[in-house]
C-alpha cells in the first residue's frame, strides 16, 4: 500500500520555564486541538514549544499511525522528500518548525555557523547535537517583543559616555568599531555579579533625557530584573547594545547564525535550519551558559540596524488567488507562507519542488490535496509531499503558516 503524500501530523510540546502557563499559552491551545493525542492542558504547567518537525528532540508523528515523522520520510524518500532534499539536504527535512508561546526572555543567545557546529559537535555531542548551522525566522502571532541584532555603533558609543558606564567605554571612545562593540559585549558578560548589580542599580537611575532614544532602557530593565534578578549581565548587553523590536501580527525577524538574539514576549512561529545548536549567556542560571569567550568570538555583526533583522512579507507566485504571502530569508533551507482567507474565500497553491509542513494557526476551513479532502481546524499540522497542488476553502476565515522547500 503506497503511502499518501498528504496526511495529518502531531507535534510535541515542552515545558521551559520562559513559556505562558496553562490556557494562557497558544502553544497548548493549538497542540491541544490534534484528536486523539491525550493532551490535556494543567493551569500550573509551562507550554513553552510545539515542536512539528523530523528532528529527533521533541518530534512530530504521522496522526493515524503514531510513527515518528522521521521513520514515514525515510521509508518514502523519494515520494515524500523529493530529488532536491535528497541530494542537498542529506535525505532530512531542512527546516524545524515551532509555535512558541513566550512569557519572559529566553536566554540571550546565538546558534553556531556550520564550521564551528561542527568542531562543537564533534567534541561535545551531549551539548551540541548535530553539526548544521541554525539561522532562523519567527512570524508574530500576537504583539512580539524582541532584542534582535547590534543598534548601530553610533547608537551605541554615548551610552558609555554615561557615569554607570564609563568603566566598560574602550580606551579610545570616539573610535567604535566592531571589534570594539565585541570586547565590550564580552568585558558585560565578564563582568562579576556584584558589579552587575551595581551598575544596573546606577543605570535605573540615569535621568531618561540623558538615554535620549534608549529611554526604553529604563521601562524594560525593571522587567528583565523581575525575571532573572539584578546580577544578569544579559540585561546590560540586550539594552545596551541591541535592537529592542515591538512587532505586530504579520512581522517577522530574521536572526543569521552567529547572530546574538533574545525574545521577550509573545506568541510566534519559528522556523530554522535543521539544528538545535546554540550557546547561552544570559537570562539564564550562570551553569547554564556556555564559555563567555567563545560566544563574543562567534559574534556575527552583519546586523547592526533594526532594519536588519526585519523581513518584510511579499506577495508569493505560488498563491493562485492572490491570498498568499511568503517570508524568504536569504537562506536555501527553506521559505515560510502565510495564508490569509476572509469568510467564504480560498486559495489555491501550486507544488513545491520539496515538502511542506503547514500548521492552521486561526480559523477553519476545508483542504483539497492529493486527491483527499480534510477538514482543517486551528493547531491541524499537515505534511504535504512535493508536487503536490493544495486548495483551501473557508467559511469563516482561517490563517494557515507553512514552510517549504
Amino acid at each position: 500500500m503506497s503511502q499518501p503524500r498528504v496526511f495529518q501530523l502531531s507535534g510535541t510540546c515542552n515545558n521551559y520555564p520562559w513559556g505562558k502557563k496553562g490556557k494562557q499559552s497558544l502553544t497548548a491551545q493549538l497542540c491541544a486541538q490534534t484528536p486523539g493525542i491525550d493532551f490535556h492542558i494543567q493551569d500550573d504547567e509551562f507550554y513553552s514549544e510545539m515542536w512539528f518537525g523530523d528532528y529527533p528532540d521533541f518530534p512530530a508523528r504521522k496522526l493515524d499511525t503514531g510513527e515518528l515523522l522521521s521513520e514515514v520520510l525515510q521509508q518514502n524518500k523519494e515520494q515524500l522528500l523529493g530529488k532536491k532534499v535528497i541530494e542537498k539536504f542529506d535525505s532530512q527535512l531542512p527546516y524545524l518548525p515551532k509555535i512558541l508561546s513566550i512569557a519572559k526572555a529566553l536566554p540571550l543567545q546565538l546558534h553556531p555557523n556550520k564550521e564551528l557546529a561542527t568542531k562543537l559537535h564533534e567534541k561535545d555531542p551531549e551539548n551540541f547535537t548535530d553539526p548544521n548551522h541554525k539561522p532562523e525566522i519567527a512570524v508574530a502571532l500576537s504583539k512580539f517583543e524582541l532584542f534582535a541584532g547590534f543598534k548601530p555603533l553610533d547608537q551605541i558609543a554615548p551610552l558609555f559616555k554615561l557615569p554607570p558606564l564609563q568603566r566598560f567605554a574602550p580606551e579610545q571612545p570616539s573610535k567604535w568599531t566592531d571589534e570594539t562593540l565585541r570586547n565590550v559585549t564580552r568585558n558585560l558578560l565578564k563582568c562579576d555579579l556584584e558589579t552587575v548589580k551595581k551598575v544596573q542599580a546606577e543605570l535605573a537611575q540615569v535621568p531618561k533625557d540623558d538615554l535620549g532614544d534608549a529611554a526604553y532602557i529604563l521601562d524594560i530593565l525593571p522587567r528583565l530584573q523581575d525575571q532573572y534578578g539584578p546580577k544578569d549581565a544579559g540585561s546590560l548587553v540586550a539594552l545596551l547594545c541591541m535592537n529592542f523590536l515591538v512587532f505586530n501580527p504579520g512581522d517577522a525577524v530574521w536572526i543569521p547564525a552567529d547572530g546574538i538574539h533574545a525574545y521577550l514576549a509573545g506568541d510566534i512561529v519559528e522556523c530554522m535550519a535543521r539544528s538545535n545548536n546554540v550557546l547561552n549567556s544570559g537570562f539564564c542560571p550562570p551553569g547554564d551558559r556556555n564559555n563567555l569567550d567563545l560566544f563574543a568570538d562567534t559574534l556575527t555583526f552583519k546586523a547592526h540596524s533594526k532594519e536588519d533583522v526585519s523581513l518584510p512579507s511579499q506577495k508569493s507566485e505560488k498563491g493562485k488567488r492572490g491570498k498568499t504571502v511568503v517570508y524568504k530569508p536569504p537562506m536555501s533551507e527553506f521559505d515560510m507562507l502565510k495564508i490569509d482567507l476572509g469568510a467564504g474565500e480560498s486559495e489555491e497553491l501550486t507544488p513545491s519542488e520539496g515538502p511542506g509542513v503547514m500548521i492552521v494557526t486561526s480559523g477553519k476551513g476545508v483542504m483539497h490535496a492529493d486527491g483527499t479532502k480534510q477538514q482543517l481546524k486551528e493547531g491541524f499540522i499537515f505534511f504535504i509531499a512535493p508536487g503536490v497542488p493544495i486548495q483551501w476553502e473557508s467559511q469563516h476565515g482561517m490563517q494557515i503558516h507553512m514552510a517549504v522547500v
